[in-house]
């Protein structure tokens, strides 16, 4: 099987070196970008990047910029990395489309389950597996979802979301539940992640977006009538 293609980009050349030893030790490929230039460069340049890893902090341009260009033509997972704790920047990563943020310092094997956790999700699944509830239909091979037949355009963690609230219909769903089972790890943050994501996904969807209930004081339930 071939390697999965993953693009590192940090200015820090022992950051790089890092993070690549231990993706090449669990059998990916890693392209290396010293700077944000460098990094959009490489990613035209290459077709078939499984994953983006971004530092923020960078020359010529920061992470930031670098997730938007990358946005504006891809839906490819993006992993941020910052040595700021800003809650700010969190959110903002967010609104732009990250897919997870992690501060450094880090543990590499953290690093590494959660990009095996986006890559399982992206790349194993079978080939017929479609949802349909309430108008909603997703197909989970092609990453793609239609509202009453429409395509809705999704970002990786508004589709996840969905894809869960779907097959847990019905079921009142704590935050708590929610972080673990769709961020696939221990989220030692708040419930606006989740919240954030929510209005974003209900705002996509138009009238169905009310099919999400919110529970007050709890979480979320998707039902099939509004």
């Amino acid at each position: 099987m071939e390697k999965l293609k993953i693009l590192v980009v940090d200015d820090e050349s022992r950051m790089r070196k890092l993070v690549k030893d231990f993706l090449v030790k669990n059998n990916y490929e890693v392209l290396e970008a010293e700077d944000g230039a460098r990094a959009l460069d490489l990613f035209f340049e290459e077709n078939d990047i499984a994953l983006v890893i971004l530092d923020v902090m960078m020359p010529k341009m920061d992470g930031w910029q670098v997730c938007r260009e990358i946005r504006e033509y891809s839906k490819v997972p993006i992993i941020m990395l910052t040595a700021k704790g800003d809650e700010k920047d969190e959110l903002l990563g967010f609104e732009l489309g990250v897919d997870e943020y992690i501060s450094k310092p880090f543990s590499p094997k953290i690093l590494v389950a959660r990009v095996e956790a986006i890559l399982r999700r992206t790349n194993q699944v079978n080939a017929d597996e479609l949802l349909e509830a309430g108008g909603i239909q997703i197909d989970k091979a092609a990453h793609s979802v239609t509202v009453d037949g429409q395509p809705v355009e999704l970002s990786y963690k508004e589709f996840e979301l969905l894809t869960y609230f779907v097959e847990n219909k019905g079921i009142a769903l704590s935050r708590e539940k929610i972080l673990n089972s769709v961020w696939n790890y221990d989220y030692f943050g708040d419930a606006r992640t989740i919240d954030t994501h929510v209005k974003k996904l209900r705002s996509k969807m138009g009238a169905k977006g009310d099919l999400i209930k919110t529970i007050w004081g709890m979480g979320y339930k998707f039902e099939e009538q509004p």
